[in-house]
């Protein structure tokens, strides 16, 4: 059994586990499995390793992210410098098709938007800026929409998250309109949903995944 405070400790020692956040000022609280992050860190990519930290933790059914990114003065760059380093990540990485993404930043705030026809590089475009000095968020309105028009079929999906070893699949409902594809049902963990996510983005002709997936874990949690 796994009350509010050891739910609590588990989050906190899985943040100081990752070596990027071993001096990070980060609180953490935690209630009935929704679990709140907040404070200060010196980059974006700090704040993506505590919150994928937290997401690790089993019991976590929510997050509440409210964690500030303060760049040191050192680390300020203009938001054309930033902009012109995301083009240049961009173009660098195969896995991101060329001129497919177009780039707005806002006071070291980036977006990225554009048509791709994969999820994986919509990903890859993302995880590319997620790591650029003076980055300060990441929006990413990058759409799917595939160059196949071959017909979604349910049991392809099915078959393909019972193939995970990560999953237990017994509680997972899948359903297909058109080009998208929901999932419903309940999982144990927050990285099972993810993981769900991602497989089901992995079928041709997928343009949307609603992933109302679910974590329940069956921690009974006390104040």
């Amino acid at each position: 059994m796994k009350n509010n405070a050891e739910l609590q400790e588990d989050v906190q020692n899985a943040i100081k586990w990752e070596p990027l956040l071993h001096a990070a000022e980060i609180g953490v609280t935690a209630k009935d499995g929704v679990v709140s992050l907040t404070g200060i860190v010196d980059s974006y990519a700090k704040k993506m390793e505590a919150e994928n930290a937290a997401k690790r933790v089993i019991g976590v059914k929510a997050l509440v992210e409210k964690i500030e990114v303060k760049l040191h003065s050192s680390w300020s760059k203009t938001d054309a410098d930033i902009a012109k380093d995301v083009l240049t990540a961009l173009n660098s990485n195969w896995s991101v098709p060329k001129e497919k993404v177009t780039v707005k930043v806002e006071e070291g705030f980036v977006t990225l938007e554009g048509e791709l026809p994969w999820n994986y590089q919509r990903e890859a475009a993302k995880n590319t800026v997620n790591y650029l000095m003076g980055v300060k968020g990441v929006t990413n309105l990058i759409k799917i929409k595939t160059e196949t028009h071959d017909a979604i079929e349910k049991h392809d999906v099915e078959k393909a998250i019972g193939r995970s070893w990560a999953i237990d699949d017994s509680d997972i409902n899948v359903s297909v309109s058109g080009t998208t594809v929901t999932l419903t049902g309940t999982v144990d963990s927050w990285y099972q949903k993810e993981e769900a996510g991602r497989i089901a983005w992995n079928t041709p002709g997928i343009w949307h995944v609603k992933n109302d997936l679910e974590v329940d874990y069956y921690y009974a949690f006390a104040d």
